[in-house]
């Protein structure tokens, strides 16, 4: 008998000037950046909860607080990869991950390969198990006007037999 376990993980932040908009790992060409404590990465804080989430192991707060000098500015793809091994730690290898990001502007399909091949390289998977997908919400809510992007993820995990 498999145990396996589904996680989901959202995040949002606000878009602002004179910061990089770092998606997936990868700095994406654009006039504003994501506010936040560390890189800001929507894609890959909605990621790590999921996975966190599934394994029941919290979630990325709780391991990277914001208030934590530590994590100023930090990249997220370092918290990707503390995040592969504390699931290894705990005996959870990752099946599939499957995340959106929802954002009016940029447009995101020229980059999602390479979000999809640096995930998967952070985690130590294939880049098969990983889904990117990227949205607009038609001009609808915070994200389509322009002010914050989002990302949805769900990851399944499965627990190593004993």
């Amino acid at each position: 008998m498999t145990n396996l376990r589904i996680g989901h993980g959202y995040d949002v932040h606000r878009l602002v000037e004179n910061r990089p908009l770092i998606l997936g790992g990868l700095a994406v060409p654009y006039e504003k950046g994501l506010d936040g404590h560390s890189d800001a990465d929507v894609l890959l804080h909605a990621i790590m909860d999921a996975l966190l989430g599934a394994a029941a192991l919290g979630d990325i707060g709780q391991h990277f607080p914001d208030n934590d000098p530590a994590y100023a500015g930090v990249s997220s793809m370092v918290l990707l990869k503390s995040v592969g091994g504390i699931l290894k730690h705990a005996g959870y290898a990752i099946v599939n991950i499957d995340a959106t990001v929802l954002a009016q502007k940029p447009k995101l399909a020229p980059y999602i390969e390479e979000m999809r091949r640096r995930i998967a390289e952070g985690l130590g998977i294939s880049r098969d198990c990983v889904s990117v997908k990227a949205t607009t919400e038609e001009g609808l809510g915070f994200t389509g006007e322009g002010k914050g992007i989002a990302a949805h993820a769900v990851a399944l995990i499965e627990k190593a037999e004993s």
